[in-house]
């Protein structure tokens, strides 16, 4: 997964385009080292679901 595909994601993901995304856990770190890059960081919720995926979330209200 190239940077420039995360940050689409990332974008589609604020502004509700998609409601969720599933990140294969091969993907994992390739999705999350450009995640934590972003100012509304606080804003992503990421659930662990089995087998290593992660199903990430845009809330409108940032996490503690």
């Amino acid at each position: 997964m190239t940077p420039e595909e995360v940050l689409e994601i990332l974008e589609q993901l604020r502004t509700g385009t998609i409601k969720e995304y599933y990140v294969e856990n091969q993907f994992f770190l390739d999705f999350r080292k450009e995640l934590v890059k972003q100012k509304d960081f606080k804003h992503f919720q990421g659930t662990a679901e089995r087998g290593g995926n992660v199903r990430y979330q845009y809330l409108q209200e940032a996490r503690s």
